[in-house]
């Protein structure tokens, strides 16, 4: 019924950018909070940035300054802006979301497929 699809990631050299978007598609009445998340090898999956439906963000102390998370209502859309590339965030990036599907009266939490960023020279 919901669809979250990641795209833009890849290899870049550190000091790099990236933008990474995630796009929700299906039958969406509203979607609430959205966010992206990393796993690094052999690492746990964490919290990279949250925003709100209203645009309030939140991110990780790692990424601040240099993550930049931002959303297009419209379009369903959340990007990540990535600046200033680390090898430490080489990752799978995973798209979020919190979301109403039409006729059901619950928040459902989805995921991407995530996308793989590796920085590497």
């Amino acid at each position: 019924q919901v669809q979250l699809v990641e795209s833009g990631g890849g290899l870049e050299q550190p000091g790099g950018s990236l933008r990474l978007s995630c796009a929700a598609s299906g039958s969406i009445f509203s979607i609430n909070s959205m966010g992206w998340y990393r796993q690094g090898p052999g690492k746990e999956r964490e919290v990279v940035a949250t925003i709100t439906s209203d645009g309030r963000t939140n991110s990780a102390d790692s990424v601040k300054g240099r993550f930049t998370i931002s959303r297009d209502n419209a379009k369903n859309t959340v990007y990540l802006q990535i600046n200033s590339l680390k090898p430490e965030d080489t990752a799978v990036y995973y798209c979020n979301a919190d979301l109403k599907v039409i006729g059901y009266n619950y928040i459902v939490n989805s995921w991407g497929q995530g996308t793989q960023v590796t920085v590497s020279s």
